[in-house]
């Protein structure tokens, strides 16, 4: 066995984390200012890869299927808040460099345009886990945008990687926060994309084994 596979396997549940101090108006405001003043002009598209597929934050005037390069869908970022707690963490999802990911591009209404970007900076960064960022995104129709997506800091305590199947299975029986569970949010998100024609079967094949796994526990306990 390897070091790196040692080190996989001594990974525990629920790790001890310090995510920092929730993010203030003012620093929200400067991180959403500071991302738009790098917007090129015209239209501002935002990328929908997770649960903003299946609940909108915001008003959009189109929507349309759309993939990014370069970033790929991962259960990679630790909630305190959204899905999980400080005693019980759980997992959202994020942009990490490597791959493609196809979701939905929202064209948002230049009417009342900061007060949506505002609730959606809300949402996405109660705590600076996630660097907004602009992203090439290609539309269904072949055409290219430029679209407002979220992607992960590695260097970030709330970073955790692609978790092993035996810690996700216990983060799926144990995690949940304001909005519910972090298995509930993978399951909405999986039926979300397989209901738009374009599965995730990475996620699918996790969530699979995951169950397969806590089926088995169940089965060999006395």
């Amino acid at each position: 066995m390897t070091a790196i596979e040692s080190d996989i396997l001594d990974l525990a549940y629920p790790p001890r984390l310090d995510l920092g101090a929730q993010l203030t108006r003012e620093q929200l405001l400067h991180s959403m200012h500071s991302t738009m003043a790098l917007h090129k002009g015209g239209p501002v598209w935002l990328f929908a890869y997770g649960s903003l597929i299946w609940r909108p934050e915001c008003t959009a005037v189109e929507r349309v299927r759309g993939r990014v390069h370069g970033y790929h869908r991962g259960l990679y970022l630790w909630s305190h808040e959204h899905r999980g707690t400080p005693e019980l963490p759980g997992l959202v999802f994020g942009l990490d460099r490597g791959g493609s990911c196809s979701g939905f591009a929202y064209r948002l209404p230049e009417e009342k345009l900061e007060a949506s970007l505002y609730a959606l900076w809300q949402r996405e960064m109660p705590v600076p886990s996630y660097r907004p960022h602009w992203l090439n995104c290609r539309l269904e129709d072949g055409s290219k945008v430029q679209a407002l997506g979220f992607v992960l800091e590695r260097h970030l305590p709330s970073y955790a990687g692609n978790l092993p199947d035996h810690v996700l299975s216990q983060v799926f029986e144990s995690a949940s926060g304001r909005y519910g569970s972090t298995r509930e949010y993978v399951e909405q998100t999986v039926s979300a994309l397989r209901s738009h024609a374009m599965p995730d079967r990475n996620l699918e094949a996790r969530l699979k084994r995951c169950d397969s796994s806590r089926d088995q526990a169940i089965a060999s306990r006395p």
